[in-house]
């Protein structure tokens, strides 16, 4: 059932559709907002379940939320400037929020309503969860009651819920990997934002998502190739979580004969849990090299380079694409100030590490600030696009420095917006293009593009941060 409402708030080409039952995943949720937004006369949109957040949303966006809505209800309002656009961007929601797949055969079973009941239906070892945070653990648990180790992509889950899924796991021997795991590949299957990326001989264990697709992509550029990736979410080796997932990771690896290096990717663990997992490497028989980031550590690229000297393989020049116009010089005679606008976290704390003392700020995009109600800056650039103009077109900045993270489940052609804002950067632009050859982005095209609007871009993240420390330094 549709309730539909119009002018409820002080604008009169206002829009806010109830419709009962009707469910979607989040991110299709976002894009389509998103895409309504983009229409021509539309001046806001969110099409969302209405949770308490979400309703909260709508308020902030100046709608009366629609008395008895409730979590199980989609809500779609829209702004515009005019009738015209109003009705038209209304025509185009059902389009927006149709299923891609063909209709079910006649005859043909009624899809899973839960994991267990799927689990029994087909050979599976691993659930992939993906849903608010608050219900993550029935999700779960379901999955490790049906025997399947499980991912777990959804971030805001309660930890008490964490330390109840990885004992629970490890009594059964398998394996919980997350919450809040964004990257995952196994047995050559990415999983969340995944790069395509070679089979190799190196297993990660990573408690960092874009830190696991820097060090994956390095090294496919390389030629060494991945044969696990495990991520184990970013609070495993808080002193409370303890590292129960990195342990298991670490001796599944080990377990496995496609694996000869290990690589643990992480900010600095609890130190207690530093050293128990330390102790616990030297049980293993496959050598584990460490790519953790702190002050005095080894960057990434760094990390990547010791890895593949242990496996006896040469250490290639990473690419780089020099910018194809020149920037209007600054005119600063002292250092000026770096702005870094990121959407990976580790990716933004490296840079900030390596921008040491000269006057920087880092913001990450994709911490839970900024992602409340919207997809993450890798889905959905608007936030990162409206800063970087601000900060390119008359801000307080000497350089920008930015990432770029390709792979399955990100935006399918981000060079396309940020292009434009690029071409008119008042002051030097850097990114740090995270990606693959093989990634649906198509990471050298994607490269072409941002040098063609004037950035310099470098496959390296810790070459992309010195870069701009240099231009910052000199401007």
């Amino acid at each position: 059932m549709i309730e539909r409402s119009e002018g409820t708030s002080k604008h009169s080409t206002d829009l806010i559709e109830v419709r009962s039952g009707a469910y979607h995943d989040s991110v299709t949720l976002m894009r389509a907002g998103r895409r309504l937004a983009e229409r021509p006369g539309v001046t806001g949109a969110l099409t969302a379940m209405a949770t308490a957040l979400n309703l909260e949303l709508l308020a902030e966006m100046g709608f009366t939320p629609p008395p008895g809505a409730g979590p199980d209800d989609l809500l779609v309002a829209i702004r515009a400037d005019d009738a015209a656009a109003l009705e038209a961007a209304r025509a185009a929601v059902d389009e927006l929020l149709a299923p891609s797949a063909e209709a079910r055969p006649f005859g043909a079973p009624a899809p899973a309503r839960t994991i267990g009941s799927a689990a029994r239906r087909i050979d599976a070892t691993l659930a992939l969860v993906s849903v608010p945070g608050p219900y993550a653990f029935t999700e779960a648990m379901d999955a490790l009651d049906a025997g399947l180790n499980v991912m777990v992509f959804s971030d805001n889950v309660p930890v008490e819920h964490e330390l109840v899924l990885k004992e629970t796991a490890a009594r059964r021997g398998l394996l919980v990997m997350g919450p809040d795991c964004g990257t995952a590949v196994v047995g050559g299957a990415g999983l969340g934002f995944a790069n395509a990326v070679r089979p190799g001989k190196v297993g990660l264990v990573a408690a960092s998502g874009t830190g696991s697709q820097q060090v994956m992509s390095l090294l496919d550029e390389a030629g060494a190739g991945v044969s696990h990736a495990l991520g184990v979410g970013g609070r495993d080796l808080s002193a409370e979580v303890s590292g129960r997932s990195t342990l298991q990771a670490l001796r599944a690896l080990d377990a496995d004969p496609a694996t000869e290096l290990i690589i643990m990717v992480s900010k600095p663990p609890a130190p207690e849990v530093g050293d128990l997992v330390r102790s616990a490497t030297r049980r293993l028989s496959t050598p584990v090299l460490f790519a953790l980031l702190g002050e005095g550590l080894d960057d990434l690229t760094t990390a990547v380079e010791k890895a593949l000297g242990t496996l006896g393989m040469p250490v290639p020049s990473w690419p780089s694409w020099p910018a194809c116009r020149p920037v209007r010089p600054c005119g600063r005679t002292e250092p000026g100030l770096l702005r870094g606008l990121f959407a990976g976290g580790t990716l933004c704390e490296e840079a900030a590490i390596i921008a040491g003392t000269i006057p920087h700020t880092m913001t990450d995009f994709g911490d839970d600030r900024y992602t409340r109600g919207r997809a993450h800056p890798m889905i959905d650039p608007t936030l990162r696009l409206e800063r970087l103009a601000a900060e390119t077109t008359g801000g307080a900045c000497a350089v920008v420095l930015m990432d770029v993270v390709l792979g399955y489940g990100a935006e399918p052609d981000p060079a396309a917006s940020l292009a434009p804002v690029i071409e008119q950067a008042e002051v030097p632009v850097v990114v740090s293009l995270c990606g693959t050859a093989g990634d649906p982005q198509d990471r050298d095209r994607q490269a072409q593009a941002l040098a063609a609007a004037g950035a310099a871009v470098f496959a390296s993240n810790a070459a992309a941060a010195r870069h701009a420390v240099s231009l910052a330094e000199g401007s």
